[in-house]
C-alpha cells in the first residue's frame, strides 16, 4: 500500500482490506488528515507509555517532626537527628510547634526553635518555607539538598 491521497471512500476500502481501522488524525486540516492503523493497539501502546511515565515520576514524601514550645534540649536534640535521616533518604521535612491551650503566649520560643532547626540541618537541607503561624501551630517546610 502506497502513501497518498484518498477520497474516504477509497480510505475505507483500503483499511477494510487489510482488516484496520480509519483513525483521524487532524480534523481541522483540509482534507483532514487519516492513518490506517489497528487502533486498539494503539491506544494500548499509548496507555502503556503514560504508565511507564508515571512510574518513573518521583513522588514527594513529607515527613513530620513535632514540637510543643517548651521542647527540652534533650528532645530536641533527638527529633533534629529524625530529621537529619529523614532529609538524608530524600523526604520532605514539615517540623511544626503545636501551641496547646494557652502556651499561644510562647510564639517567639516556638520560631526560635524552628529557626535553630533550620540552622542546625542547613548541611542537608534548605529551608522552603520559613516558620509561619496558622492557627495553633507555627508550620516550617524544609526540603533536601540534591
Amino acid at each position: 500500500m502506497e502513501v497518498g491521497v484518498y477520497p474516504i471512500s477509497k480510505a475505507l476500502e483500503i483499511a477494510d482490506e487489510l482488516d484496520l481501522d480509519l483513525v483521524e488524525i487532524s480534523p481541522k486540516a483540509s482534507p483532514p488528515v487519516c492513518k490506517i492503523m489497528d487502533y486498539k493497539k494503539f491506544v494500548y501502546e499509548q496507555k502503556k507509555r503514560e504508565k511507564a511515565l508515571k512510574a518513573k515520576a518521583s513522588k514527594v514524601v513529607i515527613k513530620e517532626i513535632r514540637f510543643g514550645p517548651n521542647t527540652d534540649n534533650h528532645d530536641y536534640e533527638f527529633k533534629k537527628k529524625h530529621a537529619e535521616k529523614f532529609l538524608k533518604d530524600g523526604a520532605k521535612l514539615k517540623a511544626y510547634v503545636f501551641f496547646k491551650g494557652r502556651s499561644i503566649i510562647y510564639k517567639e520560643q516556638g520560631q526560635i526553635l524552628l529557626l535553630r532547626l533550620a540552622q542546625d540541618l542547613e548541611d542537608v537541607g534548605k529551608v522552603e518555607q520559613m516558620p509561619k503561624l496558622e492557627g495553633k501551630r507555627m508550620i516550617m517546610y524544609i526540603a533536601p539538598k540534591k
